[in-house]
């Protein structure tokens, strides 16, 4: 790969004022290399930080106002302590500086010692009278380790059909999912994709991964008959007709070849909610959802109300008429009003999906699972959604998540998902962070967190320009990862990171430190420092959830014969020619099959011994994720099956059906969660994990 060459490198003063910001001023694509960040990218970054570098005299400017500033300040706008040990902020304050901490839990002390956990309220008074408030997060030292090793299954939720489902999988079927794998297979825990709310109108992103909110769920999810309410609407028969609309819907994908339609199952979902809405609740079900708005709050009333303007102005809230682009302005009170029906119905979606994901939820701790439902968090939302209008304060106008050139792909990634701004989530105590958390909490056995890594550095890209023209800009990891273990502790949570790829150095470490798992894949697990080899069992981290695969790489079924190889020369999609990548495919599959040989891991299927078979690799390569220290192990549920096609096909569009696809067989006949329960296949691939792998 050739490195760009910035034509415009920035002056040394730029380059001081940009470490003050956090703003990264060069960055690694291996580690023997390093690329200088552009002026332009540097400036711009400044820019949507609120910090004008637009020339020289600016930047002087800028410069001898944040050098006073950080002189001047006694302390930062949070400051983070763990129990256990004083916030070590403190000790740069002036001997005799008084302390005032107004606690969480409504007390006032003196000192910072033996502090509850929590986000406090923190004065400083020095000698010579100056002050200086801060919030005060206060987080355990870490998240207890995980009680003995859990095996779980991982699902996209909307490939998961039942015979009950309206054309994609539900909660419904989650709730089954959980109840029957606690059970019957011994699970642990169930990982799902991202359920949060979509941005509505069609044609939808069928990504989980670029929501317009990851603070509310997306009723798409829901189960109507589940809804108690269902049983008392006006008119049955409509009921009645748009339920056959939706075993047509059904039929479609799994007997005629049809893809995974999520407009038109909303499209059916929304009028019977409508319908639903029309049934008066009764008093113990209106003082819950009563409860669920006082808890909820301003978050859910500004949720509500985008969704309400979303349908009278459309889903991108920058081409609304100017004044209800500012969620607190006299217009977008006056619209609300004027749409309390609306709001109402958007609200009461959001309680009847947090109801049943707290039922999913509980199927799976009743039925033995030490964790329940592992929830996905995806890394930023979409710029026209709710999220990114009611907090548009907190985001960086003009930017955009996105990842560097490196070896694997030249041009960069822009992801489209504005950044969070540091400096605003520090002014805020994280709020933002804090609140996301504690809803996805509400419902979620433990965590996993997409590109984790941006819990300390996000790549930046300013709209406009390639991802080349990109910058790195740094949050306080410690601040972010004390909100993180403080929200996942008080909720008995676990947290699973997703460190895959490119990871700046210390950032496992760090993670580690403070309780959070990592993901560990199979194919990618090799002696990278060394010989380049598979990577034995012994030598794998325990402190993470181990796997053969994930929603964006090829089934183990794939991968074992090449056929993920054929599919990407399919869609032109390789940059090699197809013997050299075919060639690098079979070595690759044949090393990890040589060395589970050797560790006595391939046995015949069904009592024989033949040990080619795909099935008998299959068991295989998880009897070794079980001979790894890994804490958690968790198994494609496609694999269960034979499924060949990947869920999402990374660098496709149009070309691939990302997203839509249901869990299918060896053959591509797509598998119900009935025909899953019964399937000899999967039962034979769990037995093994029960029986840990022997």
């Amino acid at each position: 790969m050739t490195a760009p060459r910035p034509a415009d490198p920035p002056s040394e003063d730029l380059l001081r004022l940009a470490v003050l910001h956090g703003v990264a001023t060069s960055y690694s694509p291996s580690p023997d290399r390093s690329v200088a960040a552009s002026a332009t990218a540097v400036t711009l970054t400044l820019a949507a930080l609120g910090v004008d570098a637009s020339t020289p005299g600016a930047v002087r400017a800028a410069l001898a106002a944040r050098e006073r500033e950080l002189g001047e300040r006694l302390l930062p706008p949070t400051v983070v302590g763990w129990s256990g040990s004083p916030p070590a902020a403190l000790a740069a304050l002036p001997e005799g500086t008084r302390l005032r901490i107004d606690t969480e839990q409504g007390e006032s002390r003196a000192e910072a010692d033996g502090l509850p956990p929590g986000v406090h309220r923190l004065t400083v008074t020095t000698p010579d009278d100056r002050t200086a408030t801060a919030h005060l997060i206060v987080a355990p030292p870490r998240l207890p380790t995980p009680a003995g090793r859990s095996h779980g299954l991982l699902v996209q939720l909307y490939s998961l059909l039942s015979r009950r489902s309206w054309g994609m999988g539900d909660l419904g079927d989650l709730a089954e999912l959980a109840g029957w794998a606690g059970r019957s297979l011994g699970a642990g825990f169930v990982q799902v994709n991202p359920l949060h709310a979509a941005v509505p109108g069609a044609p939808t992103d069928p990504s989980p991964y670029r929501p317009s909110s990851r603070r509310f769920p997306d009723p798409v999810h829901l189960r109507v008959e589940d809804v108690p309410e269902a049983a008392y609407v006006e008119d049955p028969e409509r009921l009645r007709a748009l339920l056959e609309g939706a075993g047509r819907l059904r039929e479609a994908v799994l007997h005629k070849g049809a893809l995974i339609d999520r407009d038109a199952v909303w499209e059916l979902k929304r009028e019977a909610l409508e319908l639903l809405g029309e049934v008066p609740l009764g008093p113990g079900r209106r003082a819950a959802y009563c409860d669920f708005l006082a808890e909820q709050g301003q978050a859910l009333e500004d949720h509500a109300t985008w969704c309400a303007l979303a349908e009278v102005h459309g889903s991108d809230w920058h081409r609304w008429p100017t004044g209800l682009r500012d969620p607190r302005s006299a217009e977008t009170t006056q619209a609300r009003n004027g749409l309390m029906d609306r709001v109402d119905f958007w609200s009461r979606l959001a309680w009847l999906t947090d109801s049943q994901l707290t039922a999913a939820q509980r199927a799976g701790l009743e039925a033995g699972m030490p964790v329940g439902i592992v929830h996905d968090l995806a890394v930023g939302v979409h710029p026209g959604g709710a999220d990114a209008w009611a907090q548009q304060e907190h985001f960086a106008a003009g930017m955009s998540v996105g990842a560097p050139p490196d070896a694997f792909n030249a041009r960069g990634q822009d992801w489209g998902l504005p950044p969070w701004r540091p400096d605003r989530l520090a002014e805020s105590g994280y709020a933002p962070f804090r609140e996301l958390l504690r809803a996805l909490f509400r419902y979620a056995g433990a965590l996993r967190i997409d590109h984790v890594m941006g819990l300390f550095r996000l790549w930046w890209v300013p709209q406009g320009h390639p991802p080349t023209e990109g910058t790195y800009v740094r949050y306080d990891a410690e601040a972010m990862l004390a909100v993180l273990v403080l929200e996942a502790s008080r909720a008995g949570a676990l947290v699973i990171g997703e460190d895959l790829g490119t990871v700046e150095p210390g950032v496992r470490e760090a993670l580690r430190e403070r309780g959070v798992l990592g993901t560990s894949v199979l194919w990618f697990e090799r002696d990278w420092d060394g010989d380049g080899r598979p990577l034995p069992p012994d030598s794998w981290r325990a402190d993470c959830l181990a796997t053969a695969t994930t929603h964006d790489l090829p089934s183990t079924a794939a991968r074992l014969t090449g056929e993920h190889v054929e599919l990407r020369d399919s869609l032109g999609l390789l940059t090699r020619p197809l013997e050299e990548e075919r060639a690098e495919a079979a070595a690759d599959a044949g090393e990890w099959l040589s060395l589970l040989s050797r560790l006595g891991l391939l046995h015949g299927t069904g009592g024989g011994g033949d040990t080619s078979s795909e099935e008998a690799q299959i068991q295989a390569v998880h009897r070794f994720l079980l001979r790894t220290p890994a804490r958690m192990v968790g198994v494609w549920l496609p694999d269960g099956v034979g499924d060949r096609r990947p869920q999402n096909l990374p660098g496709t569009w149009d070309q691939y059906p990302n997203w839509r696809l249901p869990i299918a067989d060896a053959l591509g006949r797509p598998v119900t969660l009935e025909d899953l329960a019964a399937s000899p296949r999967l039962h034979a691939l769990m037995e093994v994990l029960r029986e840990g792998g022997a």
